[in-house]
């Protein structure tokens, strides 16, 4: 699926807000429903209203809100007025700066604060805070208008470690880095069950699911996505739930909690992907209530970017960097621990 948004569109005075092109896997699905899956913030009402208007369009057509998208169609959004503009907002937010040279900035990022710009979330999000605490940060091409310096990201409510480039030699080392699979990154997640093994490998292609299209799914036969590799090895083990340190191979969207939970293992708490019900444990009304506990004090999916090792662009040093865990998880895991030890 590709996505445009904010492209000026035709001449009679109509202008491309979203663009969409359907998955070659993609079963026939109403338009309406298919463009909820996509479009943040967006309510089935408006989405109608739109195709009453004749602001939807399936391959240059306007449709109606019944209309079935199929393999292939293109879906546009046009509308009267020019979408907004994604004007980079300097903010004095606070950043976790773990170190700064003239090339590189390293942050850890807390679980909550959106990386870039988007629908939704134009302020408050780290590159908001990155352009107060820089005059100017490159862009790696012109496309990524919205998301300077950024060579990786982390999802909103993951926390940890993010490295920044400074300049355009820098950007393009480290974008090459990532490419090549040459830098090293480990994360800590808290998931459902218990391991058999203490460590084992996830090769899965990961790609949008076919009926949700806010997740992403495994394909293990490759027939969707782009390959995907995760090592993982067991740190603790608290009965019904584990903590694992995963290693990244591949840089796939949301590839922690797709593999995870293709392993019958979602992360702790994380909604998207069915961690925020409780699938291990007791029926017990106690247990219920202390895993809603555990629940409140990890408002997010148990997963944090905890090591993050490149190798510096200009004077070619590895650099290594080690981030506490939070204290969200921190408390989690330990609520877990002392319970653990009572059964």
């Amino acid at each position: 699926m590709i996505e445009n948004n904010e492209i000026n569109l035709q001449e009679d005075e109509l202008y491309e807000h979203h663009r969409f092109v359907a998955d070659k896997g993609q079963e026939p699905l109403r338009v309406d429903k298919f463009l909820m899956n996509f479009v943040e913030n967006a309510t089935r009402n408006k989405i109608q209203n739109a195709a009453k208007s004749g602001n939807i369009l399936v391959n240059g057509n306007a449709v109606k809100q019944n209309y079935r998208v199929k393999a292939n169609d293109i879906v546009t959004v046009v509308l009267a007025h020019p979408p907004r503009e994604l004007k980079l907002i300097p903010e004095n937010i606070p950043l976790n700066i773990v170190y700064e040279d003239d090339d590189v900035l390293v942050v850890n990022k807390d679980a909550g604060m959106v990386v870039h710009p988007g629908h939704g979330n134009y302020t408050g999000t780290l590159v908001n805070a990155l352009t107060y605490h820089f005059s100017s940060l490159p862009n790696l091409n012109c496309e990524l208008h919205d998301r300077p310096g950024l060579v990786h990201r982390i999802d909103k409510d993951t926390s940890g470690l993010l490295v920044i480039a400074k300049n355009e030699y820098a950007m393009t080392n480290l974008a090459k880095q990532f490419f090549d699979r040459k830098t090293h990154r480990l994360y800590y997640a808290l998931v459902w069950g218990n391991f058999e093994e203490d460590f084992g490998t996830i090769e899965g292609h990961i790609g949008r699911d076919l009926k949700d299209r806010m997740i992403m799914s495994v394909f293990p036969n490759g027939e969707h996505g782009k390959p995907a590799i995760t090592h993982y090895k067991v740190i603790e083990r608290f009965k019904y739930v584990t903590l694992i340190e995963c290693k990244l191979e591949t840089g796939r969207t949301h590839q922690i909690r797709a593999h995870m939970k293709y392993l019958k293992h979602p992360l702790f708490n994380d909604e998207r992907y069915g961690g925020n019900d409780i699938l291990k444990g007791t029926t017990f009304t106690k247990y219920k209530q202390f895993v809603e506990n555990c629940f409140s004090i990890l408002p997010r999916q148990a997963l944090h970017a905890k090591t993050l090792g490149f190798m510096h662009p200009v004077t070619k040093k590895m650099l290594n960097f080690d981030s506490e865990l939070p204290s969200d998880m921190q408390n989690a895991i330990e609520k877990w621990r002392k319970y653990s030890t009572t059964l």
